[in-house]
């Protein structure tokens, strides 16, 4: 039986320059002595912020120590057979009390050949939204480049993008490459590959504290961006209790929504991957054999590919986000 058991994580808190209180206020957790936070990341490989586990016998470990010595009992044969010893997930939440920059991702083929890293495919679910909060998601029409960079050098860029009326519960699914910003007002649960490669195309003019405004990629972005237009961009799903929901498939990977007002048994023998549950709205514990964790809301656990089974046990009800590599 492997030593290996349902895992939490330390939280990487991140302020920056739109950053806001919810993270405090809605998810519970404090960012002391930063002013605000923007960000934090929950699980993560990248390389500047691994993430250290915060529970039980493993305690203290970093997840990429994790990684090389449990292989395929922490993330599953074929998952570990494509990715190695790179975590290919990372979690995080993002509270915008400002308009994030206006801003694109480059794809697999891009990223390895300029950074050696991932592409950064990516979704968001929203748990909160002030009312009249808005988001971006690719074009509103058919651009080109040229088109583009016109809009662009005018300060006219908003007249292309597609902008988005934003409500809890919404969810948005972001191939690399799709233009996008999430807009002020929001809570974000995110799941994206393990990447932190941004191209900054607009930011609003903004300057930080010392009145330095941050960096653009303009001539970065333009290898790494779809131009094509979509008839949808918000992920459309039927809202179910007590029975799980697919909102994602994607390569990269899959999510589902599990919204339960009960217990409810999870059997991963068939998936050969590990498993990540975010909480998005009340609690449960997690019981496995050998123990139980207890979950609420703003936490994220990685289930380890050698756990085949849990109970989840709730007197609140719950929301969850549940991921994993197809």
């Amino acid at each position: 039986m492997s030593s290996l058991y349902p895992l939490k994580f330390k939280t990487i808190y991140k302020d920056k320059i739109w950053g806001g209180q919810k993270v405090r206020t809605i998810l519970g957790k404090d960012f002391a002595p930063l002013p605000n936070c923007g960000e934090t990341w929950e699980i993560s490989g990248v390389k500047s912020d691994v993430s250290v586990v915060a529970n039980g016998p493993l305690q203290g470990k970093r997840l990429d120590v994790l990684l090389d010595d449990f292989k395929y009992e922490l993330v599953g044969k074929k998952v570990y057979e494509r990715f190695g010893n790179e975590f290919p997930l990372l979690v995080k939440f993002i509270d915008a009390n400002e308009d994030l920059s206006i801003q694109v991702h480059p794809n697999d083929n891009l990223a390895k050949e300029r950074h050696n890293s991932f592409g950064k495919t990516e979704m968001w679910y929203v748990i909160q939204a002030d009312e009249g909060a808005t988001l971006i998601s690719g074009f509103n029409q058919q651009v080109d480049e040229k088109t583009y960079l016109e809009k662009l050098n005018s300060g006219r860029i908003n007249d292309i993008l597609n902008k988005e009326q934003v409500n809890a519960g919404d969810v948005f699914f972001l191939p690399a490459g799709r233009v996008h910003t999430i807009g002020k007002g929001l809570l974000i649960a995110e799941i994206q590959q393990t990447s932190d490669i941004t191209y900054r195309i607009y930011d609003f003019d903004r300057v930080d504290d010392k009145g330095n405004k941050r960096e653009l990629h303009t001539e970065e972005a333009l290898a790494a961006i779809d131009y094509n237009v979509y008839p949808e961009y918000k992920s459309s799903y039927k809202k179910k209790t007590n029975e799980p929901v697919e909102v994602v498939n994607s390569p990269y990977f899959s999510t589902r929504i599990l919204e339960f007002t009960q217990p409810v048994e999870r059997d991963y023998s068939t998936n050969d991957s590990f498993v990540i549950q975010v909480c998005v709205q009340g609690s449960y514990t997690i019981r496995y054999e050998g123990g139980e964790l207890n979950v609420r809301m703003g936490d994220s656990i990685l289930i380890p590919a050698a756990v085949k089974s849990i109970n989840l046990q709730t007197d609140t009800g719950f929301k969850i986000l549940e991921s994993s590599i197809p």
